[in-house]
Formats: structure tokens, C-alpha cells, sequence
């Protein structure tokens, strides 16, 4: 059998730099045979410029949104975001379709191999028909009215049967805290078993606020949508706090953006003893694109929480490109080490969507692509 080689001036293996001493050794198709020294490794080495690493997993996309790009103002706060995204989401299937596609490539060219993705409705569906990357598809339930669960939960069920005919893995989820009512909690996490359930989590500060008051600018946004929330009980905890109970019979959970998760929602976690079940993906990109804030990073690190990254939607960020999240971290937080975000944009990420048998690192038998990053860009070797 014949074989690939690679060396570059670092290897990335999932877990640690080597230095160019290393070679890794693929078949050509790309599965993972060996990493072997200089010394072993014979002829014909391929020698590049940057760091050799696995493909890239992002974490939480939503690709069915990428029709909206450039469309919605920055820094304007999330439930304004979300005012927007109702008023201009609708566009023509054509326009969705081709968005969806470009949104793909653009993935593909930026060394990404799987995505985690949000679908409300299966304007990705015939995409991912055909689709080169991998995908774990969360069919998200939103309603906040407790006279709607039952219809939402129906049509998300609808949903997910179309994107069960597909070759990946798939859950029925929460959107957000904010967005989901008792009601329609209780009929969707019997859902949950074996299965990695994602949900927005404290993107601005309105939200936590809301469950500890009842105040703040998410009443005011119910009120414009002209959504009735005397319903609504304030549970006068966190809502980290107040949901993580509700996600129990998940197999794993995925936390997307914790811009404002505090210490006493780790030690609930940690309490409850989910810490390593749980996943928390930082967009860091979208969250100065809406709140001009970041997650407090060195809290997840200091309670060595699982971190893993993602692009979230074109809606609220420029680039699908995992490489821009890395080097907005890394410019944030400097003292980070490089390996330990790589490992957060490759290994992590493939545990997070139950991947790691295939993805993610340099392991034999596995299959994770090979990805160049060189000058700030990454491309895909095979």
C-alpha cells in the first residue's frame, strides 16, 4: 500500500504541537496510519510551510440563515438581533438554496470537515443531500406561548423526519431559555436520550435577567412581537440554572455562547454533576457582532469545563471561518496556548457532536482531513 507523508514546521495532533521532527503518515484516502519521525519516515515527504492539523469541527452554524448576511446592523443587543431576524428571514427558496451552498463551500475551503448545525425549518435539507461535510443537525423548538407547544412540537417532529433520511446524526432541541415554555420543555426532552442537545445559553445579560425578575428587555421584546408572557413565572435563579434540570436526559450538552455564565452556574453544573457531559461553544465573532462582549473564557479554562468552538450564522458574524474565531481569541487572550485552541476547533468539537470515532485528531484508523494553516489561512491537503 502506498502512502502520504506530511511535515510542516508544527503537527498538530488534537491534543499537542510537535515540533518538525514529526511526520504523519496517511493512506490516500486520507485515514490516519502513523505519526513517525524524520528519521522513519523514508522518502517522499511532503514539507509545508505552517501547521499541519486535523480538520476543523464548528460547533453551532446556522447555515439555513446565510441568506441574511451583511443585512442586520451590529452591536445593537441580541433581542433587537432577533427582531430583525423575524422581520427579514423570509426570502425566496432560491436565494435561501444558493446562500446555503456558498455558506458550504465557504466551510469547506476553510478546512472545516463537520458542522453543528441549527435547522428550524429544511431550507438545508437538499444541501446536505449532497453535502462533503459532516453534520449533526438540531432541529430546534421554539414557542413561548403555552397554548402553541403542542403544534410546535408537532412540527418540529415533522422536520426531523425529513433530516432522519439523512446520513447524520440528528436531535430535536430548546432553542433558548427565553424561547421555550414549560409546556414544550417537558415535550421534547423525552427526546433527549443518546443524543448531544444544543441550546443558546446567557447571550446578554436581558436573560438571566428575566428569569430572576421577570424584567428587562426581553419583556419588551414579547410585548413588540406581541407574544403574551403573563404566563411566565420568574424562577428567581439563573436560567442556566433553571434549564440545566430540564436537560438531564441528554447523553451531552452543548452551551452555545455563555457570554454571561457566572461562577454559581459552574458550581451548579459541577453540583450536578454533568461537567463532563458538557460542552460550552464560544462564537466569539457573533457575540462582539451583537453585544460587542466575549464569554469570560478564563472562567471556563479555571473549572477545566469542555470549550469548543463554532461560526454561528452569517446573520451575526462575517466569515464562516474558524480560523477568524482563533484569532479573535487569540488577540482577546493572548495567554492561551496555541495547542489548546486547536483543540478546541478539532477534538473537542468532534466529542461534542460524538465525532471523535472519525474526527478530530491524529489518531490511526481515523479519517479527520488534513488541514495546512499557513499565513492566518487554512486549506485542506485531503
Amino acid at each position: 500500500m502506498s502512502y502520504l507523508k506530511y511535515s510542516a514546521n508544527e503537527l498538530f495532533t488534537g491534543t499537542e504541537l510537535l515540533d518538525n521532527n514529526a511526520v504523519l503518515i496517511t493512506t490516500k484516502d486520507g485515514t490516519i496510519e502513523a505519526i513517525v519521525s524524520i528519521e522513519d519516515a523514508g522518502e517522499n515527504v511532503q514539507t509545508f510551510d505552517g501547521i499541519v492539523s486535523p480538520g476543523f469541527v464548528n460547533a453551532h452554524c446556522h447555515t439555513e440563515l446565510s441568506h441574511l448576511k451583511d443585512c442586520i446592523p451590529t452591536k445593537t443587543g441580541l433581542t433587537n438581533f432577533i427582531l430583525e431576524i423575524v422581520q427579514q428571514r423570509n426570502a425566496s427558496n432560491e436565494i435561501i438554496a444558493q446562500a446555503v451552498q456558498n455558506a458550504e463551500n465557504e466551510m469547506l475551503q476553510n478546512g472545516i470537515v463537520a458542522v453543528g448545525d441549527i435547522c428550524n425549518n429544511t431550507h438545508s435539507l437538499l444541501q446536505k443531500k449532497q453535502s462533503k461535510l459532516q453534520w449533526y443537525n438540531f432541529i430546534e423548538a421554539a414557542g413561548w406561548l403555552p397554548q402553541v407547544a403542542q403544534s410546535r412540537f408537532e412540527v418540529m417532529q415533522q422536520v426531523a423526519e425529513q433530516f432522519a433520511k439523512l446520513p447524520y446524526q440528528y436531535a430535536i432541541v430548546p432553542h433558548a431559555p427565553y424561547s421555550v415554555s414549560n409546556e414544550l420543555w417537558q415535550l421534547i426532552n423525552h427526546n433527549f436520550l443518546y443524543k448531544t442537545i444544543s441550546i443558546h445559553n446567557q447571550e446578554t445579560l436581558a436573560e438571566d435577567e428575566l428569569f430572576m425578575k421577570g424584567t428587562g428587555s426581553f419583556i419588551d421584546m414579547y410585548t413588540k412581537m406581541r407574544i403574551e408572557h403573563s404566563t411566565f413565572k420568574p424562577t428567581k435563579e439563573s436560567s442556566f440554572k433553571t434549564c440545566l434540570p430540564k436537560l438531564k436526559n441528554a447523553k451531552q450538552l452543548l452551551f452555545v455562547h455563555n457570554t454571561f455564565t457566572q461562577q454559581e452556574d459552574v458550581d451548579f453544573l459541577i453540583d450536578a454533576k454533568l461537567q463532563s457531559a458538557a460542552f460550552f461553544c464560544l462564537c466569539v465573532n457573533a457575540n462582539l457582532y451583537i453585544e460587542n462582549t466575549l464569554p469570560n473564557i478564563e472562567l471556563l479554562r479555571k473549572n477545566k469545563l469542555n470549550i469548543v468552538l463554532g461560526t454561528d450564522s452569517l446573520a451575526s458574524n462575517h466569515s464562516l471561518n474558524m480560523l477568524d474565531e482563533m484569532n479573535t481569541i487569540q488577540q482577546h487572550f493572548p495567554q492561551i496556548p496555541l495547542a489548546e485552541i486547536l483543540q478546541w476547533a478539532t477534538l473537542n468539537g468532534a466529542k461534542a457532536l460524538q465525532m471523535e470515532n472519525t474526527l478530530g485528531s491524529f489518531e490511526k484508523g481515523k479519517k479527520p482531513a488534513v488541514v495546512l494553516i499557513q499565513n492566518k489561512q487554512a486549506k485542506r491537503l485531503i
